[in-house]
C-alpha cells in the first residue's frame, strides 16, 4: 500500500476549470472518499491519480513518488470502474484474472489466485458464468475481485455502487468497509452520496465547483462544518440554515428573525470579527437537535406544520412560515400532529452553528 499527494493540481478542458489548485495528502491504509455533487472535480481528480488525465498543472506522487505524468500501467493502481467494465465474452473467472494475464501470469497461477479472491467474495461457485448470467450485485463484487487480484499500492473506486438498488448497495457497502480495514487497503473513493462517504471513509474530501472545501473525519465534517454547503451537504436531512441578523451589546449576542426567539448567547472575537463586515448570518441547526417545544423553552420558531413524515422509528417534522424559512425536525416520539397545526419547535444553544456572511463557520458558537 502507499500515500497519495496532490500538490497545487490543476485541471482545466477549454476554458472549463474541472479542478482548480487542489493540495492534498492521503496517509498509507487511509480510506478516503471524495464526496460532492455532480461536475465538483471529483470524478476528474480520480481519473488523474489513475492516469487517465493528465493535469494541466501541479504534481501527483504515488508512495513518495511522481506519477504526473505516467502511464496508467506502470503506477501500479487498481480500478473500479461504475459501470463495473466487465468483458461480455469472458466468464468470472477469465475477467477476474484478466489482470495477472496481461502481467504474463500462467493459467494455473492466474486461474488459482482469481479462484481464491472470487471465494473470499463470495462468487466463487460463479466461476464459469458470463458476467449476463449473473445479478448486479454480484457483478458489481467481480469487478471488485478483478482489482484485488493483483496486490496494487492504491485502490480506486468510481462510483462502484451506484447501479445497484437499495438493498444490495447497504450490503457491498457493509462488505467494502470490511474488507478496507481487514485488509489495510489506501483506497480513494468518488460518490455524490454522502451516507456512502460517513460510513465507509476515515477522511472526507467535499469538494465544490473544482476545490476541496473540507477536508477531515466523517464527524467532524458533520459536526462541524467549515461550510454553509457542506452543511447543507452532508446530512439526511441536511442542517436547517436560517438567515439572522446579529447584533451584539453588553458582551452578549444576539441573533433576531421573523418568528425566531434566541436568548442572547456569549460574545466571542471570531463572532465579533465576523459582525465587523456585516451583522448578516446564517444560523445552522441538525435536525435532531429540533424538537417540539415545551411550555415556556427558550430558543424557539413557530411555524404553521408543512410535513409529518413517519419513518417508524422517528418522524420527520417540517415546519414553513412561507418566508424562505423551513425547518425539518428528527422526532423520536409518537405525538400526533396534524397538517393545521401550528408547530413550535425549540433547539439548545449548545447545537447551534454559525456561519458569516459569505457562509464560512465561524469558531466557538455551539459545537
Amino acid at each position: 500500500m502507499a500515500s497519495v499527494e496532490f500538490r497545487n493540481v490543476s485541471k482545466s478542458f477549454g476554458e472549463f476549470k474541472a479542478v482548480t489548485d487542489v493540495s492534498f495528502s492521503i496517509g498509507d491504509g487511509e480510506f478516503v472518499c471524495l464526496l460532492g455533487p455532480s461536475g465538483c472535480g471529483k470524478t476528474t481528480s480520480l481519473r488523474m491519480m489513475a492516469g487517465l488525465e493528465t493535469p494541466t498543472s501541479g504534481q501527483i506522487f504515488i508512495g513518495g513518488e511522481e506519477v504526473t505524468h505516467l502511464h496508467p500501467k506502470d503506477r501500479n493502481i487498481a480500478m473500479v470502474f461504475q459501470d463495473y467494465a466487465l468483458y461480455p465474452h469472458m466468464n468470472l473467472a477469465d475477467n477476474i484474472a484478466y489482470p495477472l494475464k496481461v502481467r504474463g501470469e500462467s493459467v494455473e497461477k492466474r486461474h488459482g489466485r482469481a479462484k481464491e479472491v472470487a471465494d473470499v467474495l463470495k462468487i466463487g461457485h460463479l466461476m464459469d458464468r458470463l458476467p449476463s448470467q449473473i445479478s448486479g450485485g454480484q457483478q458489481q463484487r467481480t469487478s471488485l475481485a478483478r482489482a484485488l487480484v493483483y496486490p496494487a499500492k492504491v485502490y480506486l473506486f468510481d462510483e462502484p455502487l451506484s447501479n445497484l438498488d437499495a438493498k444490495l448497495r447497504l450490503e457491498a457497502r457493509g462488505f467494502l468497509n470490511h474488507l478496507q480495514r481487514d485488509m489495510g487497503m489506501t483506497a480513494v473513493y468518488v460518490t455524490h452520496d454522502q451516507a456512502e462517504a460517513m460510513a465507509l471513509a476515515t477522511r472526507i474530501a467535499v469538494m465544490d465547483q473544482g476545490k476541496i472545501v473540507q477536508f477531515a473525519s466523517p464527524i467532524e465534517i458533520y459536526r462541524r462544518p467549515a461550510t454553509t454547503f457542506v452543511a447543507n451537504f452532508v446530512g439526511n436531512p441536511p442542517m436547517n440554515l436560517v438567515t439572522v441578523t446579529g447584533t451584539q451589546g453588553d458582551g452578549k449576542l444576539q441573533l433576531k428573525a421573523d418568528g425566531l426567539t434566541i436568548a442572547p448567547l456569549p460574545m466571542t472575537d471570531s463572532i465579533g470579527k465576523a459582525l465587523a463586515t456585516s451583522e448578516n448570518l446564517t444560523l445552522g441547526i441538525r435536525p435532531e437537535h429540533l424538537g417540539i417545544a415545551a411550555p415556556g423553552a427558550p430558543n424557539t420558531i413557530t411555524a404553521p406544520l408543512f410535513a409529518n413524515e413517519n419513518m417508524g422509528p422517528e418522524s420527520l417534522v417540517t415546519i414553513d412560515r412561507g418566508d424562505s424559512i423551513r425547518l425539518t425536525a428528527r422526532i423520536f416520539t409518537d405525538d400526533h400532529l396534524d397538517i393545521a397545526d401550528i408547530v413550535t419547535l425549540s433547539f439548545s444553544a449548545e447545537h447551534i452553528h454559525l456561519f458569516d456572511h459569505h457562509g464560512n463557520r465561524i469558531p466557538g458558537a455551539g459545537e
